[in-house]
């Protein structure tokens, strides 16, 4: 498999390299295995997709547009206020 070099800032690269060791893992395998690990945004929403059928299927549970946004809005002003942001 070919390696790809990839540049970003100093303290980013140390810091990952810290974590990896960390973890008993090189740079190299710590980066291959969070690139297998996170989904990009066409799969999360996918995923999330999937997961209201089933809430759906399970207990009928199906929001409408407006009640998922106002849920998100809830949940962001909760992530704001335990995070100082």
């Amino acid at each position: 498999m070919p390696d790809a070099n990839v540049r970003i800032p100093e303290e980013a690269r140390d810091r990952l390299a810290a974590i990896a060791a960390a973890e008993g893992l090189s740079l190299r395998a710590y980066l291959a295995r969070l690139a297998r690990t996170l989904r990009t945004p066409a799969e999360r929403a996918e995923r999330a997709e999937q997961a209201l059928a089933a809430l759906k299927e399970w207990n009928g549970y199906a929001p409408s547009a407006a009640e998922e946004q106002d849920l998100d809005s809830e949940l962001d002003r909760r992530l704001a206020r335990v995070t100082g942001r």
